[in-house]
């Protein structure tokens, strides 16, 4: 079965996003990364987010535009209740996040499925469908936008860290989410 994981890069404040979605700031700190290399070539499908999948891209108008700086091609599941009337060549629109995580892990098969997005990863991890999150801490704080993970009145979310990594610029944190016992 699919492994569901939530990876992002994020400033060292806490943000994935600037204000109003902004992904510009990123752009500046891209360069060759084994972790990010590493999601990149498990993964078997997207569960994207509405505001991420029409949202800004460090690299529009660039070849590496795209998931996993362009080098993504596979199924890619956007959660929305407002579908494109044509959707792109391997994207599939579905109304609820149930159905998203069903269709995504189906595609998948044995590879993982990628959350992109900080609502939906939130949503995902309240359904207890979330397995592992990664995230790469960019050496830059940018002050306000989209947070990694936010929930209104609070939400705890226990982690096992199982790696740390990363180059001289980044370092990423590897967890795995600890399940509640009965």
């Amino acid at each position: 079965m699919a492994r569901v994981l939530y990876s992002a890069a994020m400033s060292l404040d806490g943000y994935i996003a600037g204000p109003g979605g902004d992904m510009a700031w990123l752009a500046r700190h891209f360069g060759p990364d084994p972790d990010a290399e590493e999601l990149a070539s498990g993964a078997g499908a997207l569960l994207v987010g509405a505001r991420t999948y029409r949202g800004d891209d460090p690299n529009a108008g660039t070849d590496a535009e795209g998931a996993f700086g362009g080098t993504w091609s596979g199924p890619t599941i956007v959660v929305t209740h407002h579908p494109d009337a044509a959707p792109p060549p391997d994207v599939t629109f579905v109304g609820t996040v149930e159905e998203g995580l069903d269709r995504a892990r189906a595609a998948a098969g044995d590879r993982d499925v990628h959350i992109l997005g900080a609502d939906l990863a939130r949503q995902c991890l309240a359904l207890g469908a979330v397995d592992e999150v990664a995230v790469s801490v960019v050496p830059e704080m940018i002050g306000d936008g989209v947070r990694l993970f936010h929930e209104t009145g609070g939400m705890s979310v226990q982690l096992e860290r199982t790696r740390l990594t990363g180059l001289p610029h980044t370092t990423t944190l590897w967890y795995r989410v600890v399940r509640s016992r009965p």
